[in-house]
């Protein structure tokens, strides 16, 4: 955590959870669209993020025990039952649950608008799980790198998928990351090691497709309402683009930026995180443009776009943010 001091406003929100929270803005609320909202706690550390259709934004906290989100102006602490350890996994379904990664716990849980917090465990002895997303019928779909299986959650049970049993295409130890819902209903997973997208069609059947570049360090991917899959290159810098069997890559302009995490925007925009550059970055049209955020040293690493455009990221520093969308879409 940076040691300098933050110019900021306090502001005192109410009552949340039994105690009286502050949200502290930065002072810098209209620079260049950007709004940003220093958490409570000076050792929260938010990692992932999403956006529900009430403009409610989830998040998780490295090391807490409390899975946080913003609504209507206010920061919530959800008491959740155990600390987390790397929650990269959350999305929101269409009743406004927030899905999120459990591996302490070995489990996927669940926290609704109430609070109320359900589990579902994993029967596995330890965890490793990567990103998670949730499908308009409400199934949860993982990347569970224990045991090398794109998982489903549906009516309480679930489905792996697991590698070396799909296709000879793919090897058994090609442990997956990224997971994404494409609009129709296929499910797409990136492959790290393997250097592969993995699709697996509503009917089940899976295909694997080798990227391009080898070694490219395979992370997030998101796809776009039109069906075209972007996903990242955190070695290679680039950000990839999958649509009608081929494949394009587009080299983000700050060098090493380390790409973190990927959004589709209702527009169609691909959104991305450079933790290291500082930046947010968008692919549009075949052009990336960055956003360079208010604070020099910022370390942006989730990220999320609601409804109305607007480009929701967290910051490692303790911080959330927001573009509003008339500044995201500009340019």
């Amino acid at each position: 955590m940076s040691g300098r001091a933050w110019l900021a406003l306090v502001i005192m929100v109410g009552l949340v959870t039994g105690s009286v929270l502050f949200i502290w803005l930065t002072g810098r609320s209209n620079a260049g669209g950007f709004e940003e909202i220093r958490l409570p706690n000076r050792t929260d550390m938010p990692v992932a993020i999403a956006a529900a259709r009430d403009g409610t934004v989830w998040f998780t906290l490295e090391s807490s025990d409390v899975i946080g989100r913003l609504r209507n102006g206010q920061i919530e602490r959800i008491p959740k039952g155990a600390q987390s350890i790397e929650p990269l996994g959350l999305a929101v379904d269409v009743e406004g649950r927030a899905w999120y990664t459990e591996a302490p716990k070995q489990s996927i849980s669940r926290a609704s608008p109430d609070g109320a917090i359900a589990s579902f465990g994993l029967s596995t002895p330890v965890a490793r799980l990567g990103r998670l997303t949730v499908g308009p019928d409400n199934t949860v779909w993982f990347a569970e790198p224990t045991v090398m299986s794109v998982t489903r959650l549906r009516d309480g049970r679930f489905t792996r998928y697991v590698m070396g049993t799909l296709t000879a295409k793919i090897p058994a130890d090609a442990a997956p990351f990224g997971v994404a819902i494409a609009p129709d209903g296929a499910v797409w997973a990136t492959l790290p090691s393997a250097d592969q997208l993995l699709r697996i069609a509503p009917d089940g059947n899976t295909t694997a497709f080798d990227v391009p570049t080898r070694r490219s360090g395979l992370g997030d991917i998101a796809v776009a309402p039109n069906g075209a899959v972007y996903f990242l290159e955190m070695t290679g810098n680039n950000i990839g683009r999958f649509v009608g069997g081929r494949f394009e890559e587009f080299a983000v302009p700050t060098p090493r930026a380390a790409l973190t995490a990927l959004a589709v925007a209702p527009d169609g925009a691909a959104w991305f995180t450079e933790l290291r550059g500082h930046r947010l970055g968008r692919l549009r049209d075949g052009t990336i443009t960055e956003f360079e955020l208010p604070r020099p040293d910022a370390r942006p690493f989730g990220i999320t776009v609601d409804g109305a455009n607007n480009v929701w990221y967290s910051d490692l520093s303790g911080w959330l943010g927001r573009l509003e969308a008339g500044r995201a879409r500009g340019r």
